[in-house]
C-alpha cells in the first residue's frame, strides 16, 4: 500500500471555510485525501494543533485516513507569522507519531511554504523520502498586487519559498500561469514542475434546481442573487464587486439583485472585526447599498452547493489567484462565473462560454458583464450548462489518478 504523509502546517483541512487562513487549500487537502483513500492509498494529514480539547488523531476523511493534530507551540490559533518558529517542533511531532505507529511513508506531500520546510526536515531524518510540494500562493505574486505594506509577504517567506524550491523533488502547479510565475520570479527548474490542476467533488457540487436551492437558503423564488465566496482580504477585490453592483445598469434591472458575500466575520464587535471587513461595510454605507449587500459570514461546505445553485452568477474579482477553486465549484453547480483574468482564473473560466473574464480592479468592466448576464436568462442558462459540463474534466477521480502516477514515478526514480 502506498503511504503518503500530507503536511498542512498552518491550517487544518477540517476547519470551517471563510476564515482568515481557511479557503481553497483546506478544501484541496481534504478532498485529495478522500479521493486517494478511495483508491486504496493511505494518507495521514499532519497539521498544527490549535485546540487542546480536539483529539490529536481524528478519522473524518474516510478510508482509514487520519488527520493528526501535532502540538507545536501553544495549542491555540496563531497567525502565520507567529507559528514559523514552531516548524522544527512540528516536524519532531510527526517523526514521533510515525515511530510510535511503526509506519514508513513513501512520499511527503507538503502544502504552503512552511509545510515545505517541515518536509525537508522529515526527508532528511527519514533517509531521503521524496518531497512533493504545492505552494498554493506565492509571496512574490502577493507583493506584486499588495496595496499596503501589511499585505506584503515578508523576507522569511520569500527565502523559505526559494529553499523549498531547491529541496523539493517535484513542484505541483495548478496552471501554466503558476509555472510561468515560478520560472521567472523564482528561477524554478522546468524539470521539477508538473501541471496537475485541483479537482472538484462532482458528487457534492452539481446543479440543484434553483427554486429548491433558494428555498433551502431562505430565499423567495423571485429573489435574484449575485454571489461572492472567499476570504475577506484586499487581494480578493470585493470592493471592486461592490462598486460594480452599485452601477446604474444593474440598478435599472426590472427585478432588483442582491449581492451575497460569504466569508469572514461580519457580526464581530468593532474591536475584533478585521480591517478589510470594516472597510467593506463602510463602503456599502457610503454607497447607500446596505439593503442590497448581505454579508453572510462563514458557511459550511455542505451548504455551498445550494448557494451556488441559487445564484445567477458567481463573481471572483481577485487581484491574484493561483487557481480559483470557488469558481470551479460554482461551475460544477451550473452557475456562470465572472472573474478577473489573473493567474489560474484566466485558464479556468472559458471567456464567453462558461462566463466572462475581465481586467482586475475595473468596476465598469465588471458592471458591463454582470448587467449583460443578469439581463439575459437564456445566456445564463446556456453558460451554466456549459460550465457544469466543463467542470466534469476536473472531477477528483481524474485529478487524483494523475497525482498517483506522479507519486509512483517519483518513487521509482529515488530507489
Amino acid at each position: 500500500m502506498l503511504r503518503i504523509a500530507m503536511l498542512s502546517y498552518h491550517t487544518c483541512p477540517l476547519a470551517t471555510l471563510g476564515g482568515k487562513d481557511t479557503g481553497g487549500m483546506n478544501v484541496y487537502v481534504r478532498d485529495l485525501t478522500r479521493e486517494l483513500g478511495r483508491m486504496g492509498i493511505h494518507v495521514d494529514v499532519f497539521t498544527r494543533s490549535q485546540d487542546e480539547h480536539v483529539p490529536h488523531v481524528v478519522h473524518e476523511l474516510g478510508f482509514g485516513n487520519r488527520v493528526v493534530h501535532v502540538p507545536a507551540g501553544p495549542e491555540t490559533p496563531k497567525s502565520k507569522g507567529e507559528i514559523a518558529n514552531y516548524i522544527p517542533e512540528f516536524a519532531e511531532g510527526i517523526k514521533q507519531f510515525a515511530a510510535e505507529k511503526g509506519i514508513t511513508y513513501d512520499v511527503i506531500h507538503s502544502h504552503y511554504w512552511m509545510s515545505g520546510l517541515a518536509a525537508e526536515m522529515l526527508s532528511d531524518a527519514w533517509g531521503g523520502t521524496p518531497i512533493v510540494h504545492m505552494f498554493h500562493t506565492l509571496g512574490e505574486m502577493k507583493n506584486r498586487v499588495a496595496r499596503s505594506d501589511s499585505e506584503r509577504a515578508d523576507e522569511d517567506r520569500l527565502k523559505g519559498e526559494r529553499r523549498v524550491l531547491r529541496r523539493a523533488d517535484r513542484i505541483v502547479v495548478a496552471t501554466l500561469a503558476e509555472k510561468t510565475q515560478l520560472r521567472f520570479l523564482y528561477h524554478a527548474s522546468d524539470g521539477k514542475m508538473i501541471i496537475i490542476p485541483p479537482g472538484v467533488d462532482t458528487c457534492h457540487f452539481y446543479p440543484i434546481p434553483a427554486d429548491e436551492a433558494k428555498q433551502f437558503i431562505g430565499l423567495k423564488s423571485e429573489d435574484r442573487m449575485v454571489l461572492f465566496v472567499g476570504r475577506i482580504e484586499p487581494l480578493k477585490g470585493v470592493d471592486t464587486l461592490i462598486h460594480a453592483v452599485s452601477c446604474p445598469d444593474i440598478q435599472r434591472l426590472h427585478r432588483p439583485v442582491h449581492l451575497a458575500i460569504i466569508g469572514g466575520e461580519p457580526d464581530a464587535l468593532p474591536e475584533n472585526m478585521s480591517e478589510e471587513m470594516a472597510r467593506l461595510q463602510k463602503l456599502c454605507d457610503d454607497l447607500c447599498m446596505e439593503r442590497m449587500v448581505v454579508f453572510l459570514g462563514k458557511r459550511g461546505q455542505d451548504t455551498l452547493p445550494y448557494y451556488y445553485s441559487a445564484a445567477e452568477v458567481l463573481v471572483m474579482p481577485s487581484l491574484y489567484e493561483s487557481f480559483g477553486m470557488v469558481a470551479l465549484e460554482a461551475m460544477a453547480c451550473g452557475t456562470p462565473v465572472v472573474a478577473s483574468e489573473v493567474g489560474g482564473l484566466g485558464y479556468l473560466v472559458q471567456d464567453g462560454r462558461t462566463g466572462y473574464t475581465i481586467p482586475d480592479s475595473d468596476p465598469a468592466a465588471l458592471c458591463d458583464k454582470l448587467s449583460h448576464l443578469l439581463g439575459d436568462s437564456h445566456l445564463r442558462e446556456t453558460m451554466g450548462s456549459d460550465a457544469a459540463q466543463y467542470a466534469l474534466n476536473y472531477a477528483w477521480g481524474k485529478i487524483a489518478a494523475q497525482m498517483v502516477e506522479m507519486y509512483r514515478e517519483l518513487m521509482a526514480k529515488v530507489r
